[in-house]
């Protein structure tokens, strides 16, 4: 899952990067190659869309971007878990380990 919102992070990010290139800094961009024509799709609303577009694919990466550190910090934390479990039972067949060993070499000297 986490993977999976990385790549969508990354693919937002480019279509953000896009957008912002296709605005001018200075208020024309796409929307001046319109401004002569319809003005009901004029000027004023492709850059307000522009605008839009941006502010909201900005909020998706920020959303995106605290549940992907909550995902992982959940499955960090399980990993965590996981890594525990297993040190207590290394640690518990270790101590059976050596208990063992004398018994078969008592057996290998009466033999």
């Amino acid at each position: 899952m986490y993977t999976f919102f990385t790549i969508l992070i990354v693919i937002i990010a480019i279509l953000l990067v896009l957008l912002v290139l296709v605005q001018n800094s200075k208020g024309g961009g796409l929307a001046s190659g319109f401004a002569s024509g319809n003005q009901v799709m004029g000027a004023p609303r492709t850059a307000d869309f522009l605008e839009k577009a941006t502010w909201t694919l900005i909020a998706v990466i920020v959303v995106l971007s605290i549940l992907a550190v909550g995902i992982s910090k959940g499955t960090q934390e399980q990993r965590t878990t996981d890594s525990a479990i297993t040190e207590q039972v290394e640690e518990a067949a270790s101590a059976l380990q050596p208990a063992a060993a004398p018994v078969a070499e008592e057996t290998a000297a009466e033999e």
